[in-house]
């Protein structure tokens, strides 16, 4: 019987085994969607399914560099307990190290090889055998003349709980110095973008709604207020953009200028935090032990 992609879809669906273990599923049990479910089961590459609605918000950000190029990418797991266990962090490693040279999909990098199975297959042995739903959620691929790299809350040497990547052009020696500065700066104050002029421009819009009704409160004058608005979203820029902050290790300066007596030019940088923006389901202690008492009822 011919293997459609359809069926292979399905059996995907229904178990969330990893693409090439559903065709060779279907193609073991000749079509039969029951029996490859079952094939699957006894090779345990379908315990994944049960697991695959649970949140996975935890996990760890993986980042590594080579000549100039740099990516970081976060493997989500459902508790932090996992996120600190050898082989999610072997496993953290692998596919940072791997998406160097996958480009910049995350579908493709799902699809590459990774001692060879593909990286979806290997996920789903692993939430098989460690019994917790996993998520590659993303990467950031980062280039320059000079990639400097950074972990914040370090589990192991290049993950952790936030990844920071820096572009640099200039020397080196001094960008790799100024670089690790700024990147732990970045992971810090967590800059909306590069410069004024790479912030989402309704971002932009919306400060300047709420600084302009609030200057109108205020009762003053219209070239007063005109003023005001202005004085205020000069503030603003300055804190949400990387170039225009306090530098962190030298308040006295912004981040461009300590760039500039480094003799360097940040051209462009990434961060990325674990769990931002999944919604956790939240349950207080009490909630749960009673949801577990009604359950042994």
């Amino acid at each position: 019987m011919a293997i459609t992609a359809a069926m292979v879809k399905e059996l995907r669906e229904t178990t969330g085994a990893g693409m090439m273990d559903a065709k060779k599923a279907l193609t073991e049990t000749n079509g039969d969607m029951e029996a490859a479910v079952d094939w699957l089961r006894t090779k345990g590459l379908a315990k994944a399914a049960k697991k695959s609605g649970r949140v996975a918000a935890e996990g760890l950000i993986g980042v590594s560099v080579v000549d100039g190029r740099g990516v970081a990418i976060e493997l989500n797991s459902e508790t932090d307990f996992v996120a600190k266990n050898a082989d999610f962090q072997k496993i953290v490693r692998e596919i940072s190290d791997l998406a160097l040279t996958t480009g910049e999909d995350i579908e493709v990098l799902r699809q590459t090889e990774l001692n060879g199975k593909t990286v979806d297959t290997v996920l789903s042995e692993a939430i098989a055998r460690i019994g917790e739903n996993m998520t590659l959620r993303r990467m950031h691929v980062l280039e320059g003349e000079t990639v400097v790299s950074y972990v914040h809350n370090a589990a192991a040497a290049g993950m952790g709980k936030i990844g920071v990547l820096v572009a640099l052009n200039g020397g080196k020696d001094k960008a790799e110095e100024i670089g690790k500065q700024i990147a732990m700066h970045i992971a810090a104050t967590n800059p909306a973008s590069l410069s004024e002029a790479d912030l989402d421009p309704a971002l932009v819009e919306r400060e300047k709604h709420v600084l302009t009704e609030q200057a109108r409160e205020s009762g003053k004058p219209e070239a007063v207020i005109e003023k005001m608005i202005e004085g205020r979203m000069g503030k603003f820029l300055e804190e949400v953009t990387l170039l225009g902050q306090k530098f962190v290790i030298n308040p006295d300066v912004t981040v461009a200028q300590a760039a500039k007596d480094a003799g360097v030019e940040i051209t462009g940088y990434a961060r990325i935090e674990v769990g931002e923006g999944i919604e956790k389901k939240e349950e207080d202690f009490a909630a749960e032990v009673a949801k577990t008492m009604a359950g042994s009822a």
